[in-house]
């Protein structure tokens, strides 16, 4: 029999009411499970909202120790496990019918599960994703300042907006956000929510911009940050990168985090430079099921009212 002390429910208010303290203990380390529930709770995140989403939560002693989402979508998030504590999550979840496509989470859960999945599914697994999490200490703008003023993006803006967004993903392989673009789905995409900012030149011209998500649980965070080739090497990327972690402080924000990708030494360095501090490495991991296998999960999930 596996062990009780995991509990499931598709009731997103209940599982904040008792997970939300949990969560918003540690928001800079929470922060892609804070923003990934808030747009479940509010919608944003797919028409059925939590409805489709199986949420748990761990608890030992009264109190919450870990919790999990699994979305409609197939998107498997987790805060940190221990490898036996992962397992025993992985069982419970194929008792649930669920078939998540990906796992994202801090480095050492992510593989610790997705071992764990394929043991007890069979599915094949291969990491996708690897990123280095930063938070930010004491905010250092850069010397020498670039000419220029950063300006917060209005609807005048949308379309040079949305160009540079499929530009970036382009450049990082973001193949579902560029789908997302390309259809005419921005608002479904993952930029949708965020709020932009430009920096521009002393005749105005946009040169850099980042984005940072609204506050929540006291957590922002800054991505993406982007600047056009033309426009490289010139500093406009720490420029505008402090003009938004400024905002967020200035919005309310107790931590103010980015992830960096770790084969990109340039931008580790200019964050750390700002001011950002290295706190935790995270990893996604992708699966795949044999078409027997994927038929079989697919009526344990109709069965079990998951799917």
């Amino acid at each position: 029999m596996l062990p009780d002390d995991w509990h499931f429910t598709h009731d997103i208010d209940g599982f904040l009411d008792r997970a939300g303290h949990f969560l918003r203990s540690r928001p800079a380390l929470h922060n892609t499970v804070l923003t990934d529930i808030e747009k479940l709770r509010t919608g944003t995140a797919h028409p059925l909202g939590a409805e489709a989403t199986l949420l748990g939560r761990l608890e030992q002693d009264g109190e919450v120790r870990a919790v999990c989402y699994a979305t409609l979508g197939g998107r498997l998030g987790l805060t940190p496990l221990s490898a036996p504590r992962a397992d025993t999550l992985a069982a419970h979840l194929v008792r649930f019918g669920q078939c998540p496509s990906h796992v994202i989470a801090d480095h050492g859960t992510a593989g610790a599960f997705a071992e764990s999945w394929q043991r007890h599914t069979g599915a094949a697994r291969a990491a996708f994703w690897r990123t280095h999490l930063y938070r930010l200490g004491t905010l250092t703008p850069p010397r020498p300042r670039p000419e220029g003023r950063g300006r917060r993006t209005g609807v005048e803006d949308r379309e040079h907006v949305i160009r540079w967004c499929r530009e970036f993903c382009v450049e990082v392989g973001e193949q579902r956000s560029i789908d997302l673009i390309d259809a005419g789905a921005w608002d479904d995409s993952r930029f949708g929510d965020r709020h932009f900012t430009f920096w521009e030149t002393p005749d105005g011209t946009p040169v850099s911009m980042a984005a940072m998500t609204s506050n929540t649980g006291g957590m922002v965070r800054v991505d993406p940050v982007y600047t056009p080739v033309r426009f490289r090497g010139h500093g406009y990327a720490g420029a505008v990168t402090a003009e938004v972690s400024r905002a967020a402080l200035a919005a309310g924000a107790a931590d103010v985090v980015l992830f960096t990708d770790p084969a990109n030494p340039t931008s580790n360095a200019l964050y750390q430079r700002l001011g950002y501090v290295r706190m935790a490495d995270f990893a996604g991991h992708r699966f795949s099921y044999a078409p027997l296998a994927d038929a079989g999960r697919a009526d344990a999930a109709h069965q079990s009212g998951e799917g």
